[in-house]
């Protein structure tokens, strides 16, 4: 099973390396990489032409946003399964891939997602925000859950046949297209219940100053797709808080692989009752 991974930057010279190595140094080989990047002048393109004999596809020049990058290389793809990897984040660990690929091929689904994190922009080994997902149930939609979207892997076809990003947003046409697969019943889904990826706080999606903007374009989205209104943003927002309250309850417990195993096991956070569960679980803060 060949896998197609989507990077798209502008102007992100200091993390570019990092997320290219991250790829490259993943011990499943059948990966092609493309990187879509719009016209940087801080030196990113320098940094990517250093793997350019390692990279399958890379292309320089203006576009209308990062969603339209996106397209533009799983236009350029020709892998059995497509991932996003921003040039911002990084995967989880050198054998997440190959964990990818045996998840598609025991369950034979459509879509493979699993779990993810958030770190800290200048120190990757301090965890912000922890994003868990669990087993699909449709009615999860209208209370705001949608798995993270880096952690969501599709097979080609899907992309073939039921569309590209829209370019009618600018900031939430993942949320978008994510609320597209799950509410599709001829999507199959599978829960890797695995870390996929960390990505550093601070990325569009993320940044404080584009939180306005982003919430009304979920609600933009959230009517489109017909799902609770207003109620279904305030759970989606509301479901951020423990996801940052948890990760500095159990400091320094968290940064340990040994414990991140443990906490990806209980998964006590996906929810507010993961107070609740944090002191009465004696697995969750074990040493």
């Amino acid at each position: 099973m060949k896998v197609s991974i989507i990077t798209v930057v502008f102007n992100n010279a200091e993390t570019i390396t990092e997320c290219i190595r991250s790829v490259l140094d993943q011990i499943y080989k059948n990966i092609e990489l493309i990187i879509i990047d719009g016209g940087s002048t801080d030196g990113t393109q320098l940094k990517i032409e250093s793997f350019k004999e390692e990279i399958a596809y890379y292309i320089s020049e203006k576009d209308s946003g990062i969603f339209d990058a996106y397209n533009k290389g799983i236009k350029k793809a020709t892998g059995d399964v497509i991932g996003i990897l921003n040039s911002d984040d990084f995967l989880y660990e050198q054998e997440t891939i190959s964990k990818i690929v045996k998840a598609f091929e025991d369950s034979k689904a459509d879509l493979v997602y699993g779990n993810g994190m958030f770190v800290s922009q200048n120190d990757t080994s301090k965890i912000k925000r922890i994003y868990s997902s669990k087993t699909f149930k449709r009615n999860y939609l209208n209370f705001g859950w949608i798995p993270l979207h880096p952690t969501i892997y599709v097979k080609k076809e899907v992309y073939d046949k039921y569309g590209l990003y829209s370019l009618n947003y600018s900031i939430a046409s993942d949320y978008d297209i994510s609320l597209r697969w799950f509410q599709n019943e001829k999507i199959s889904k599978y829960f890797l219940k695995d870390w996929i990826v960390k990505m550093r706080l601070g990325g569009k999606s993320t940044c404080i100053k584009l939180q306005r903007r982003k919430s009304t374009e979920d609600m933009k989205v959230i009517r489109e797709h017909k799902l609770m209104g207003p109620l279904t943003l305030v759970f989606k927002i509301g479901r951020k808080i423990p996801q940052y309250i948890y990760p500095q309850l159990i400091r320094p417990h968290i940064n340990s692989s040994k414990n991140l195993k443990k906490v990806r096991k209980t998964e006590p956070y996906r929810s507010l009752s993961f107070l609740r569960n944090l002191f009465t679980s004696k697995e969750s803060v074990s040493n």
